[in-house]
């Protein structure tokens, strides 16, 4: 497969998955705040289906593509921007897996509480809590990559 090409591709699907997750957060956090739980709903639904679509490909594109990259290009897996590249990466999608599984608890639950003619109830306070402290470390983990891409270097370490 042609450099270029992979290089590309990789680029677009980290763009894709740092836009979606930034996306769905601002949408999915900012609703959430209406306590209306038709809307709330709506924009779960519609969260959870862009994360799968969008999120679940390129977090299995990109140490694919990335990997394909280093060793073309002959980069050590043991260069320390790649190696703390990589580690940011593996925290970043261990946060993600129980994130979409909180979407989709906060989905089914705004969805019961809209049927059911209720605000969202504090079942979803809570899921909202726990998918907000996942989301932090991975918004991080995926700005450090972005540097460590582009510096290649690690940030503070030099």
């Amino acid at each position: 497969m042609d450099l270029i090409l992979v290089k590309y591709l990789h680029v677009l699907s980290s763009t894709l998955l740092f836009g979606t997750g930034i996306g769905t957060a601002y949408y999915l956090f900012f609703v959430s705040r209406t306590r209306d739980a038709k809307v709330v709903a709506v924009v779960a639904r519609h969260v959870v289906v862009a994360d799968w679509i969008f999120t679940a490909t390129t977090i299995v594109f990109q140490p694919l593509s990335g990997l394909w990259l280093a060793r073309r290009m002959g980069t050590p897996l043991a260069t320390p921007w790649l190696f703390w590249s990589m580690v940011a990466f593996a925290i970043a999608a261990l946060c993600w897996l129980p994130v979409v599984r909180l979407q989709m608890r906060m989905r089914d639950v705004a969805v019961a509480a809209a049927a059911a003619g209720r605000e969202l109830p504090v079942e979803y306070a809570r899921h909202l809590g726990a998918w907000t402290a996942l989301g932090i470390p991975a918004l991080v983990s995926f700005l450090a990559i972005f540097y460590m891409m582009v510096a290649r270097r690690v940030p503070f370490i030099g």
